[in-house]
């Protein structure tokens, strides 16, 4: 597989395919999510479009980075998010980096979003879509976040090499500024236990693959196909 590592502000043209990567925290809260039992994911483009969303669907779930604000009905963090009931429920997303991500290849034929909890079957199902040329969109620090491509090539490489140990890519996400901050307390609308949730390796069985849904874009959760067993013995 060719695989290009881009910051959003390098993606000159939209990807035929795009792996958008969000580590800490915006994909980790999407996988809680749709664990929670969240029916979908709406990526909103700015503050302004979220509230307006919810205005209209007061059923819906408002979450964002930072802390709480007037309006939204919960924060951009896995540790606050994972016991929360979210059944049957649409959740309107809006982070710094990874929902800019990826409503910047929106244009791609296939868009998925991922962190390290939802690594194998994101690369499963770039494998088994016969993905030849993938685009990985590092989300944070403008393209410079380490857990972010840490990620990116980690899922990169497992999509080629399904024997590839995640133990020196997790390390360095562990070591990254991002979780530096979330540890020492520095990010506001955070739980204790947000690093640790960030960095639990495939924790949930399925993918996420964003589309166009009428003028949103949609992110769905997506069950790959099982990897193929061993060849039956003669």
């Amino acid at each position: 597989m060719d695989a290009r590592f881009l910051g959003i502000a390098e993606l000159a043209q939209p990807p035929s395919v795009a792996v958008v990567v969000d580590v800490m925290r915006a994909y980790t809260v999407a996988a809680w999510a749709f664990a929670r039992g969240a029916e979908k994911i709406v990526l909103a483009e700015s503050l302004e479009e979220a509230l307006a969303l919810k205005a209209r669907h007061p059923d819906w779930v408002a979450l964002k980075d930072g802390a709480r604000a007037p309006g939204f009905d919960a924060v951009n963090s896995p540790g606050l998010l994972r016991s929360a009931c979210l059944s049957g429920r649409t959740v309107v997303q809006k982070t710094t980096a990874g929902t800019v991500g990826a409503l910047a290849v929106k244009e791609a034929s296939l868009v998925l979003c991922a962190g390290f909890v939802v690594a194998e079957a994101t690369a499963l199902l770039l494998r088994a879509r016969g993905c030849d040329e993938v685009t990985f969109v590092v989300t944070g620090e403008d393209g410079r976040a380490e857990e972010d491509l840490a990620c990116a090539q980690y899922i990169a490489r497992r999509t080629g090499e399904p024997a590839t140990d995640a133990a020196g890519f997790l390390r360095r996400a562990g070591a990254s500024r991002a979780a530096a901050e979330l540890a020492q307390g520095l990010r506001d609308g955070a739980h204790p236990d947000d690093v640790a949730l960030c960095l639990e390796l495939d924790r949930f069985p399925f993918a996420m693959v964003a589309a166009q849904e009428d003028s949103l874009m949609v992110l769905r959760r997506v069950d790959p196909p099982a990897p193929p067993g061993p060849a039956p013995s003669a």
